[in-house]
């Protein structure tokens, strides 16, 4: 699950060496969380990333929103290089932005436009709305099944070649309603019906049915899934990019505020679970718990995270609804200008070290650190010490 760690400073520049490769470009795997319209932030970055051109991207792991960033992504670059992928990425969400025009239930008021709030107090279409998906499911809404964004995949993408496409690892999320588990779609499996079932939130979407068996959104089993990338890729590097914040200031009193952190936090719960599974092993290989054979079976993972707790924090969960081209552009923005500050901060680090401390984060946390107890002695240690007394 996590690889073996450089034990000295010149293996890790060796390892550094390689990722690198001698034109200069690092090889990386990225992880995308689902969040509706907020996915064009995800656009702008991976936009960037492509714009900056030192990294490559291996595999990508996708959930709902995320995945169709990644197939989009995938096909774009499989048919037109870095520039084909960004020129998809954009027409894109630009098709999806004139669908929202015709067929959004939740067009922006006049006084939101001028005011460019995207706070719930404002969205009185989306108060609407959540009492209609409240008192309907959507087989009696829309019966016939009825959805855009199927069609939009269809028509740009070709899946039968992308099936084929050796360029990019593609994993892309989704739950089984009838088991509860995550079922991840690779490049090979990958179909426009696979993208909508890893988008399809029960209370605005029919369950999507493949192989007789129907799902689900993925973000409720993994947003997004990083287990995939760890098994079946190369490259060591993986970075998440964040749709929704992690941490949020202040206690949300209002009922709109506590919807939109109740969202949040059971979107990230999966992820977080992960994190800490991640930290825990990384622990047992650091600390020598494992035995040579099986640390040997291992692969140390260096985990990159592009959080979204600050620079989407003024945005509310039904702005997540909001495919108005003009606010897609300013994601888009966002994305790129967190992307350029990342690489910035970041990119020699990546094929060296980790840039995110899980085991501070994410183990040495809450009860566990409350309850902290010294290391105990390994009992091999004790034993030796007994004899030597």
């Amino acid at each position: 699950m996590v690889a073996r760690k450089s034990s000295s400073s010149s293996s890790a520049k060796s390892t550094a060496a390689r990722t690198r490769g001698q034109s200069g470009r690092k090889r990386i795997n990225l992880a995308l969380q689902g969040g509706g319209a907020h996915g064009a932030f995800t656009w702008g970055v991976i936009d960037q990333l492509l714009a900056d051109g030192r990294i490559d991207i291996e595999g990508i792991s996708g959930t709902s929103a995320g995945s169709m960033n990644a197939v989009v992504y995938a096909w774009g670059n499989f048919s037109g290089g870095h520039a084909g992928a960004r020129v998809a990425l954009e027409g894109f969400w630009r098709a999806v932005a004139e669908t929202s025009k015709a067929f959004s239930p939740l067009q922006a008021t006049p006084w939101e436009k001028l005011s460019k709030t995207r706070g719930d107090e404002n969205a009185f279409a989306f108060e609407a709305f959540k009492m209609v998906t409240n008192a309907f499911s959507p087989y009696q809404l829309n019966p016939f099944n009825f959805n855009p964004l199927l069609d939009i995949l269809n028509e740009q993408i070709d899946f039968k070649a992308l099936n084929t496409c050796q360029e990019t690892k593609l994993f892309l999320s989704a739950t089984n309603v009838r088991s509860g588990q995550v079922r991840v779609f690779n490049t090979s499996e990958v179909t426009a019906q696979s993208v909508m079932a890893s988008a399809a939130l029960p209370q605005l979407f029919q369950a999507v049915e493949i192989d007789g068996e129907p799902y689900w959104d993925g973000g409720y089993m993994g947003n997004p899934a990083l287990f995939p990338l760890f098994y079946d890729t190369e490259a060591r590097d993986v970075l998440i990019v964040h749709i929704n914040p992690i941490e949020r200031e202040g206690t949300p009193t209002s009922p709109a505020e506590i919807y939109n952190r109740v969202n949040e936090i059971s979107f990230n719960s999966s992820l977080i679970k992960e994190f800490r599974a991640i930290a825990f092993v990384q622990k047992m290989m650091d600390e020598g718990w494992l035995k040579p054979e099986f640390r040997d079976r291992m692969k140390y993972v260096l985990i990159h995270s592009l959080r979204a707790d600050k620079v989407l924090a003024d945005l509310s969960i039904a702005s997540k609804f909001s495919s108005d081209w003009d606010f897609l552009l300013e994601l888009r923005e966002r994305g790129r200008a967190a992307a350029a500050e990342w690489l910035k901060q970041h990119f020699d680090e990546l094929g060296v070290r980790s840039t995110v401390d899980l085991r501070a984060e994410f183990l040495n946390s809450g009860s566990e650190q409350a309850n902290k107890q010294p290391n105990p002695v390994p009992a091999r240690s004790a034993d030796k010490r007994k004899k030597r007394s």
